[in-house]
């Protein structure tokens, strides 16, 4: 793999309507929320941002809430370092508005938990993996399912929490299953670099589409253009419109 050119993030990325023509998506093989999350098991998702719980695997947390399953959310980070140079959301009103935002976005999909907060570096965890593994084999059990950002995501961030994650896993006794995110962004369809025999569909009801939408709109910060800096919103269109979709994918 050293030979594959590594991913860049820049711009809209792929738009959701070249991803809708790709027929692969609709052939992925199925996986319910019952079966991925088994009534013995507690799904665990580690997100290493405010929304990226939401925009990973949304759509499943609310089937999860539905059935009663047993869910913890595991912020990685508090993402103050979303807006760079702003004064209009500087870090300080960041730390307290990004999680109140995800907050609000978990009730929306129908769970009450308060999620476990960490409070390592936004930005820095490239050279946390260490730190990060350890505090989560404190909070895993084992036969835990832990949804996390892919390992190969393109976002420094997202593949140390991947890779965090997969080391506390093996020494907790636990099922790692990754998530794309950015993926989605810098990648277009039959990319070779994204692992597509690993990866199942998780298909979702219009009810469940529309909370997950719903959460997502939670993002207030991410949303908005930065008046203070002329920044666009963080959250690109491209990554809203993903939001929609009668799925989600994950790699098992």
């Amino acid at each position: 793999m050293d030979a594959v050119v590594r991913p860049v993030i820049h711009g809209e990325g792929t738009s959701e309507a070249e991803w809708s023509r790709w027929p692969a998506l609709a052939q992925l093989p199925r996986i319910d929320a019952g079966t991925l999350v088994p009534r013995s098991a507690r799904a665990v998702v580690v997100a290493p941002h405010p929304d990226d719980e939401v925009l990973s695997v949304g759509g499943l947390l609310a089937q999860l809430a539905d059935d009663g399953a047993r869910v913890e959310v595991i912020a990685v980070t508090d993402g103050t370092a979303s807006h760079e140079g702003s004064t209009e959301w500087p870090a300080e009103r960041l730390a307290s508005e990004r999680p109140r935002e995800s907050r609000l976005a978990l009730q929306r999909l129908g769970l009450d938990a308060e999620p476990v907060r960490l409070g390592l570096p936004d930005g820095g965890l490239s050279a946390m993996r260490g730190t990060l593994a350890a505090r989560l084999v404190s909070l895993l059990r084992p036969r835990d399912v832990v949804f996390t950002t892919w390992r190969g995501d393109g976002h420094p961030d997202h593949e140390a929490t991947g890779q965090a994650c997969a080391l506390a896993c093996a020494a907790a006794g636990a099922r790692l299953v990754e998530v794309p995110v950015w993926g989605w962004h810098w990648s277009s369809p039959g990319d070779v670099r994204v692992p597509w025999a690993h990866a199942v569909r998780i298909d979702l009801d219009e009810q469940t589409v529309q909370r997950k939408r719903s959460a997502v709109q939670a993002f207030a910060s991410q949303l908005r253009h930065d008046a203070s800096t002329g920044a666009p919103p963080v959250l690109r269109a491209t990554t809203v419109a993903r939001a929609r979709r009668p799925y989600e994918v994950v790699f098992l």
